[in-house]
């Protein structure tokens, strides 16, 4: 009898052995642990990459937020109350900011009685409100208009960076007449040379500013805001011109233009002013010292007299201020003859002979009554140390 030989096992399937019990792994599924989107009754699903994360209750964060920022606190205090319930029965996180948010909407909603009792909130309340309007009149000099009047902290400084805009009918330091720009200059051309350029240009916008010089106070003189070095590398080439006090704040505007003025008003101003800067340009040396400045003062002042009296000849006037406007034409009719001997005057000798003469004929507070029946400004202002 032949032995019997034993059964060889099948052979290996292609691509090796596999272990008995664990189906070959697909695509999508792990040894033992297929792919399902749901796990057994009772249990959340299961995904690829474990149970899915809990959520934050809204409400929960909306109360803390209410809480932190005190802007509502009754808000925050509902939210809150409103977010626990919800919480527990979704099984969703949050508990802990909901209970923050109901503590500090709770705090809140208490200091909040207190200051309206105590009338804290208001004051509160109104100091920032203060806050806030003086932030937003805080600007640098360039950004002025004219016509704005300021304050002005950093006057004694040599350059000025920030300036508050008030009412012109408060106290303020200066008022804006005007600017312009720097031209002609590649380059930084030195603080002399743009100082030089804002005192002659400034004065000009000044004087058209503020036709009635009269209602401009004798502490007020033209003002200025030029480029730094720095600035002008930055593209600033602006200089806002003012009138400003070298004192005590002013009251008031002084803006008196053809924008505020009638036409006989604004006419009238034009033809005497001429006068009064002539007359503030006398020398100071005397006519012994500078015998020939002296004459050519006296012949500018004639010139501008002599203006005057044709322009106030060629206009009509009405009604009460014609008498006035023709006194004041006959008092420049004396004056141009007496300050025509000082501009021929043959020595200092003869200059000073005429000199008192002709000052006579020509008074401080010249065409006042024309003034008043024009409605301008009638009064000289007062100087320092005098009363008005």
């Amino acid at each position: 009898m032949e032995p019997i030989q034993p059964t060889p096992p099948p052979p290996f399937p292609e691509g090796g052995p596999q272990q008995p019990g664990w189906p070959a792994p697909g695509p999508y599924t792990s040894p033992g642990m297929p792919y399902t989107p749901y796990g057994p009754p009772g249990m959340p699903g299961v995904g690829p990459y474990g149970p899915p994360r809990r959520t934050t209750n809204g409400l929960a964060v909306g109360s803390l937020v209410s809480g932190v920022v005190c802007c509502l606190p009754p808000l925050g205090l509902v939210l809150g109350l409103m977010a626990l319930p919800q919480i527990r029965k979704r099984d969703q996180a949050g508990k802990g900011l909901a209970i923050a948010g109901i503590a500090l909407s709770a705090l809140s909603c208490l200091l909040l009685v207190v200051g309206l009792v105590t009338g804290g909130i208001g004051s509160a309340w109104q100091g920032f409100k203060e806050n806030v309007d003086e932030a937003s009149r805080t600007k640098s000099p360039s950004s002025l208009r004219t016509g704005d009047c300021f304050g002005d902290k950093d006057k004694a400084k040599e350059y000025a960076t920030h300036v508050e805009v008030v009412d012109c009918a408060g106290p303020h330091d200066g008022e804006v007449t005007g600017r312009f720009k720097v031209t002609g200059f590649d380059t930084w051309p030195g603080e002399d040379a743009v100082d030089a350029l804002a005192e002659k240009r400034c004065d000009t916008i000044n004087s058209t500013y503020a036709l009635d010089t009269w209602a401009v106070p004798t502490d007020v003189w033209t003002y200025y805001y030029l480029p730094s070095k720095e600035s002008w590398r930055l593209g600033d080439r602006s200089v806002i011109c003012a009138y400003a006090s070298e004192g005590e704040p002013f009251k008031g505007s002084v803006r008196s233009d053809t924008s505020t003025l009638t036409l006989d008003q604004a006419y009238f101003l034009k033809a005497v002013n001429p006068i009064e800067a002539a007359v503030y340009e006398e020398p100071d040396e005397d006519p012994d010292e500078d015998f020939a400045a002296n004459k050519a003062w006296a012949g500018k002042v004639v010139a501008a007299i002599d203006g005057a009296r044709a322009g106030l000849k060629a206009q009509s006037w009405p009604g009460a201020s014609t008498a006035p406007v023709a006194g004041l034409g006959t008092t420049l009719d004396a004056a141009s003859k007496e300050f025509g001997k000082l501009a021929r005057a043959a020595d200092a000798e003869a200059y000073w002979d005429a000199y008192d003469t002709a000052w006579d004929a020509l008074p401080e507070n010249l065409g006042a009554e024309a003034r008043t029946a024009l409605g301008l400004t009638d009064t000289l202002p007062a100087k320092e140390g005098t009363s008005a």
